[in-house]
């Protein structure tokens, strides 16, 4: 009888490796809630092809609800996105290069509001009609200085391919966007050009009318 009394109460080997499973589960559990500057948010913050993904599927709403949405529908729709995975602050900041630091505080802020709203804008602008358009993700490749790229392309029912590599680089919340290659081209390459050859040579207000002058142009190209 004490035998069978001891049998009832103690738990079989299985029992027993399920059990510690269990309490070593909880315990992993604790340990994660009690890492410092651990939460939830940062568990599952994006990678960069979930980056370029957002990107993706913002401008395919865009382009789809174009027609309807109309160029400040888009743009406000759109506004969001970019801010959220673009490093704006950052590109404005390397168009200039140099010439950055010899600009005061508020010419900084000017440049850096202008500059967002064209960058938002030409998106606006170039897509907003769908003619049955889809982007793909080809690959992501490791680059210098911990950046990364996020290969992929515009396919079209009718002509090529149009090919989108994105540069994306750690910033403190996050992967963020900080330059677009269309077809190889380099978008960050051809404003450095353009930017700081009008500055050196015209000065900031001229810089700042030509910036405003395309955005314009975005919004009724």
């Amino acid at each position: 009888m004490v035998v069978s009394a001891l049998a009832m109460k103690v738990p079989d080997m299985k029992a027993l490796r399920a059990i510690k499973f269990l309490l070593q589960f909880q315990m992993v559990g604790v340990m994660l809630l009690a890492v410092p500057g651990s939460s939830a948010e940062d568990q599952v913050r994006a990678g960069p092809e979930q980056i370029v993904s957002e990107v993706h599927d913002a401008l395919t709403r865009a382009m789809r609800e174009g027609p309807t949405l109309g160029y400040k529908g888009r743009f406000e729709l759109l506004a969001p996105v970019v801010d959220k995975t673009h490093e704006l602050d950052f590109i404005a900041r390397t168009a200039l290069g140099a010439n950055w630091a010899q600009l005061d505080a508020g010419q900084q802020r000017t440049f850096t509001d202008v500059f967002r709203k064209l960058s938002i804008g030409s998106y606006a602008g170039w897509f907003k009609s769908h003619e049955g358009e889809h982007f793909e993700i080809l690959e992501q490749q490791s680059l210098p200085r911990n950046q990364v790229m996020v290969r992929s392309r515009l396919v079209r029912p009718r002509g090529e391919p149009v090919r989108f590599d994105y540069v994306l680089r750690q910033a403190p919340d996050g992967w963020r966007i900080v330059n677009v290659l269309a077809d190889g081209v380099s978008d960050l390459a051809l404003k450095r050009v353009e930017y700081r050859a009008i500055l050196q040579r015209d000065g900031f207000p001229a810089l700042i009318d030509m910036l405003r002058e395309k955005i314009a142009l975005t919004e009724n190209g």
